[in-house]
């Protein structure tokens, strides 16, 4: 970390390492009660939440029976003479060659993962006159579809052109299959405008994406593209008479609301009614967590409330979001409040609801209130997370329950709970704020052991600390 500054090797002179690190043996932290730690439940552990696997009884089979081994073959050269002279080799020597056009195709999608487009044209067309009992399918064209969508440089869509027209002219004409493979595999390279192209133009060719492929384009648009951009696709869309469904209006909101624009969220809210689709639970589900993220706690009540007009029920989610985003607006009276209601309609709140409600709690100063809560989680069986533990710890430590907070500090330690970087830091300092160095560095050394942090940041926050302390020694503020 460096030299220590001079002006803390003078305070440190000032005050000997022998009183700064000698360690007090009338502190609460070795005779409190161990009251605490039998009230507060172990942490959630990998082996409770994995669920048992019931033995399956293998089945036997018959040894003796000859069994079919599937010749196949592997390319790792784009050397398209090469692959005539392997396929050549294939199909004159090897016995019982299946049937089935998927082993063909298998061949072809190899050849086709390092080749030129143009060179896997011409291998197909070689397959089938070296092995004429060998028939194309749709899926062997696809193959061929695929790769001539996934050059990421190509800005044009000639090379797909020529494919669709082969397709066409082998009697395999695109229908809503071929635009689904077509619009994935362009939109997975990124060339989501040259999509949007080859969507309008197989509209007007009778191949129109079915709901699925629509919904998939408007999923990655929002993701990739402007909301402009999202909105002029469903209006072209709009005169081949294809129409965004409650789907598509989902998926809308649910990206707005992820980008914070809830005047959008709530726009579409009201076009998707006026459309004729009733909103479900989700729907509202997502508008909530939006206000939630900006803390504003009036809005997501006034969401429950319209729920509740729609007559749509709100579930498990609903009261984990509501108790989440009242708590984040410091309205922890309402959390508190539908929490019981949560109880009453029998949904089991979750240790993230319980935790943002004793993150409320600590900020409005109930820290103890908080920790009570320890006891609820454990009867409904909820088990506390590393969250929820560092929540607590940093509640504490600011609200001056520095005794309560090494009780569950010790708890966090007998259970090997890694520390977070606000309640480490804040536990430091109310340790020095105490004269109680010695034990700061037993922190300092959980914090390593447990790897919590790296050596680097765990020593930086110690080391402010100290800093810290040596500068309120000198201004009085510490004893």
């Amino acid at each position: 970390m460096g030299k220590i500054p001079q002006s803390f090797r003078r305070a440190a002179a000032q005050y000997p390492v022998s009183t700064l690190l000698k360690p007090n043996t009338s502190s609460s932290s070795s005779s409190s009660s161990s009251s605490l730690q039998q009230q507060i439940p172990p942490p959630i552990s990998n082996r409770q939440t994995q669920k048992q696997t019931p033995y399956k009884t293998p089945i036997r089979t018959n040894d003796s029976a000859p069994r079919k081994t599937l010749p196949s073959l592997i390319f790792d050269s784009p050397n398209l003479s090469d692959a005539k002279s392997q396929f050549n080799k294939l199909i004159s020597t090897a016995r019982n060659i299946p049937s089935d056009s998927s082993f063909y195709n298998s061949i072809l999608q190899s050849f086709s993962s390092v080749s030129s487009l143009q060179d896997s044209i011409l291998f197909l067309n070689h397959m089938v006159k070296a092995h004429p009992a060998f028939c194309p399918t749709r899926f062997t064209y696809h193959i061929l579809l695929v790769q001539s969508c996934s050059s990421p440089d190509d800005q044009s869509l000639s090379a797909v052109h020529n494919v669709l027209n082969l397709m066409a002219n082998s009697g395999f004409p695109p229908n809503h299959v071929s635009t689904d493979v077509a619009v994935r595999a362009l939109c997975t390279c990124g060339r989501e405008e040259q999509a949007v192209e080859l969507v309008k133009e197989l509209c007007a060719k009778n191949s129109p994406p079915d709901d699925h492929t629509y919904n998939f384009m408007v999923r990655h648009l929002v993701k990739n593209r402007s909301l402009s951009t999202v909105n002029c696709f469903i209006d072209e869309m709009k005169k081949f008479d294809i129409k965004p469904d409650l789907v598509t209006y989902t998926i809308m909101i649910d990206n707005v609301c992820n980008s914070k624009n809830l005047r959008e969220a709530i726009r579409l809210l009201v076009v998707l009614s006026e459309e004729g689709f009733k909103p479900d639970c989700y729907v509202y589900n997502t508008i909530m967590k939006g206000y939630c993220t900006l803390s504003l706690g009036s809005d997501v009540l006034g969401v429950y409330k319209t729920m509740l007009d729609e007559k749509v029920e709100p579930d498990r989610y609903t009261y984990n979001t509501l108790v989440f985003g009242l708590s984040k607006s410091g309205r922890v009276s309402d959390a508190k409040k539908f929490l019981r209601v949560m109880n009453e309609k029998g949904y089991s709140p979750d240790e993230i609801t319980y935790t943002s409600l004793m993150n409320g709690m600590c900020r409005e100063g109930d820290a103890l209130g908080a920790l009570g809560l320890l006891a609820e989680m454990e009867e409904k069986g909820c088990k506390p997370n590393v969250c929820t533990y560092n929540t607590l710890l940093l509640g504490l430590c600011k609200a001056r329950l520095l005794d309560k907070g090494l009780e569950l500090y010790e708890v966090m330690k007998k259970y090997g709970i890694k520390m977070e970087t606000g309640s480490y830091g804040t536990l430091l300092r109310a340790l020095c704020r105490k004269g109680r160095v010695f034990e700061a560095y037993e922190v300092f050394d959980y914090a390593v052991e447990s790897k919590s942090f790296s050596d680097v940041a765990a020593y930086s926050t110690l080391e402010s600390t100290l800093k810290w302390l040596v500068k309120a020694r000198e201004q009085g503020l510490v004893v």
